[in-house]
Order: C-alpha cells, then sequence, then structure tokens
C-alpha cells in the first residue's frame, strides 16, 4: 500500500496529526509513506515506520508550492491519499481514495477534527517515533537518570509567551527542598532563533542548574529529552504538543490561544490559562499592543500554574526524587 499523508506546515499541528497517521500504519501494516509538509516540521517524520520520503513544503508566491508538490507526486499511483491541508492534491493525482477536509471545526480540538477524517471517536493520539540515535543523543544530554524538569518558555510570538521571571519562579519552587520535584535538574528546549526567549529563563536559575538545551537538539532528539521528563512546563506552542506526544507529564501555559482547540492532549496532560478567556483577550481593543508587548499572558499568575503543575504530578502520581519511565497513554509510572 501507497500513502500520502499531507499535514501542516507549523510543527504544533504537525504533531497532533501524527495520531492519525500512526492510526493508518497500525491498520495497514507494511504501507509504504510519503509525507509532505512543511520544512519546520519535516524532521518530525524521519522514523515513521515504512517512509519512503519526506516531502518540505516550502511556501512560493501564487500558490506554487502546490504545484510543485503536485509534480513530485504525480508520477505516482497513490493507494490512500489523505490531504489535511484541504488542497487540490488528493484531485489532481492518481489514488484510489482520498480523505481530509476542506472546512475546519474550530469547536473541536484539532486531535478530534483529525480523527473525524476517518470517523474515529475517540481520536488517535499523537505519537513520536524514534531511532536508537535520538535516545542516545538524550541519554548523553540528560546524564544520570535524576528527575528532570523540562520548561518550554518560548512561542511562535511574544503575546503566547509567559513572563520569563515566573518560569524561574516555578521551576525554583518545584524543584526546591520539598517541593513536587525535589532536587530535579532543570533542561529548558527552545529552537535556535528562540534564544532571546530562553536567556532570561536560563540566566534567572543560574547556568550551573540548567541543562540549557536551546538550539542543540532536533525535534526528536527533543522528543526523546522530553519523554525522559518528570514534568514539562510550557507556553502553547510545538514543544508543548511535542512533550505531549512524547508522553511526557505536560502542562500547558494558555492566554491569547483556544485551549479548547490546541490544549495538549492525552490523561497525562493539564492546562491552566489566564485570567481572561482566548475571546475575551482577542476583543480587547488593546489587544495588538498588549501582544507586541508580550503582556498577553500577565493573567496567568505563578500560584496557579504553580497549583496546576503539583495537582498534575500528584494525580499521575509522581513522587519527588523518583526515576520515571514513559508510560502507556494512562500516563506515567513511577519505577
Amino acid at each position: 500500500m501507497r500513502l500520502l499523508f499531507i499535514t501542516s506546515t507549523r510543527i504544533g499541528d504537525a504533531v497532533l496529526s501524527t495520531g492519525l497517521l500512526g492510526h493508518l500504519l497500525e491498520r495497514h501494516p507494511g504501507a509504504r509513506v510519503t509525507v509532505a509538509c512543511g520544512p519546520l516540521s519535516a524532521p518530525l517524520f524521519a522514523a515513521v515506520p515504512g517512509l519512503e520520503r519526506v516531502v518540505a513544503l516550502r511556501k512560493r508566491r501564487w500558490h506554487l508550492h502546490w504545484l510543485l508538490l503536485w509534480s513530485e507526486l504525480v508520477r505516482r499511483r497513490w493507494d490512500l491519499v489523505v490531504d489535511l491541508r484541504g488542497s487540490a492534491i488528493g484531485f489532481l493525482v492518481l489514488r484510489a481514495r482520498r480523505v481530509g477536509f476542506w472546512r475546519h471545526d474550530r469547536r473541536s480540538h484539532r486531535v478530534a477534527e483529525h480523527g473525524g477524517v476517518l470517523g474515529l471517536d475517540p481520536p488517535p493520539a499523537p505519537r513520536v517515533w524514534l531511532a536508537p540515535e535520538h535516545e542516545a543523543a538524550a541519554e548523553r544530554l540528560l546524564g544520570p537518570k535524576r528527575p528532570v524538569l523540562a520548561l518550554g518558555p518560548a512561542a511562535n510570538g511574544r503575546g503566547k509567551t509567559w513572563p520569563a521571571e515566573r518560569f524561574v519562579a516555578l521551576a525554583e519552587r518545584l524543584t526546591a527542598p520539598g517541593g513536587a520535584l525535589a532536587g530535579a535538574r532543570i533542561a529548558v528546549l527552545a529552537a535556535a532563533q528562540e534564544r532571546d526567549q530562553t536567556r532570561p529563563v536560563i540566566e534567572g536559575l543560574g547556568r550551573a542548574r540548567c541543562i540549557d538545551l536551546t538550539g542543540r537538539v532536533g525535534l526528536l532528539e527533543a522528543a526523546a529529552c522530553l519523554r525522559r521528563a518528570a514534568l514539562c512546563v510550557g507556553n502553547d506552542s510545538g514543544l508543548m504538543h511535542l512533550a505531549a506526544a512524547s508522553g511526557a507529564p505536560t502542562l500547558g501555559l494558555f492566554g491569547p490561544s483556544p485551549e479548547t482547540r490546541y490544549a495538549p492532549w492525552g490523561p497525562h496532560c493539564a492546562f491552566v490559562r489566564t485570567d481572561d478567556s482566548f475571546e475575551d483577550l482577542e476583543a480587547a481593543p488593546d489587544y495588538r499592543e498588549r501582544w507586541e508587548a508580550g503582556r498577553l499572558m500577565d493573567g496567568l499568575p505563578l500560584e496557579r500554574a504553580l497549583a496546576a503543575a503539583e495537582a498534575l504530578l500528584s494525580r499521575l502520581g509522581v513522587r519527588s526524587g523518583e526515576t520515571m519511565e514513559r508510560g502507556s497513554d494512562e500516563g506515567r509510572k513511577v519505577l
């Protein structure tokens, strides 16, 4: 079986689509897979079983990128085309079956929306495929098997970033003696171009306390590191979704984005948001000004995020000072 899977440009949306791809691979063992996605999300699919190629779709003027993609795909016959971009590609290549959607249901979570393409209820959870070299890289970077608190203080816009000083205070409270993750090491993850967003957190905590992975790991190495974390706390971002898909207990911080659509997915996840709803923030007359100033997340107090982190760890049975291993969809378990 030849499967063409067309998914998102953004990393977070691409991660949220992996559950559907995983379902198809389980349903069709031995399928040969081609994935078309954006260049930033392309590395996410490098270890997919049965992968033949990943086509990185770089945007061009006048939508010429779709013409170039069609030229890459038209010479083959596809048994199934799954198009999560609502493009015309599935109608313009030789195929046995096409599924996808033309309009988004913005009332639904993205994972549920993807599952609805095949009528799957409950929808399959996002996942990440790793190779031994990714696991080896994480082992080398994180070292001894002590608990790790992972932080994702960056996002694709200043408006979605929680203040750096609150990340610092949260990490200090969680890892202090008597804290929920007392003695845990702190790993900070972000892309190289997001260093300006991670620097205040690393400097606030002290470089001696942090494992600074900013720009040092690709998506799959990051996923391998995240799956070893006792907890990941991050802004609404691709990294947050990668952490959840990797199986790490994940707390998402929300403000100017809808948690009903983008909350981290799974029973090992939770979210907390600002006093104001997404709709109220977006409707405010000073929305754009506050976005540019990075002030839209000010309405999420430290104590609320700390309480949510402690509640998530308690619910999953994570106790201070114990080594973790990756669990199943039911969460994480203590060794």
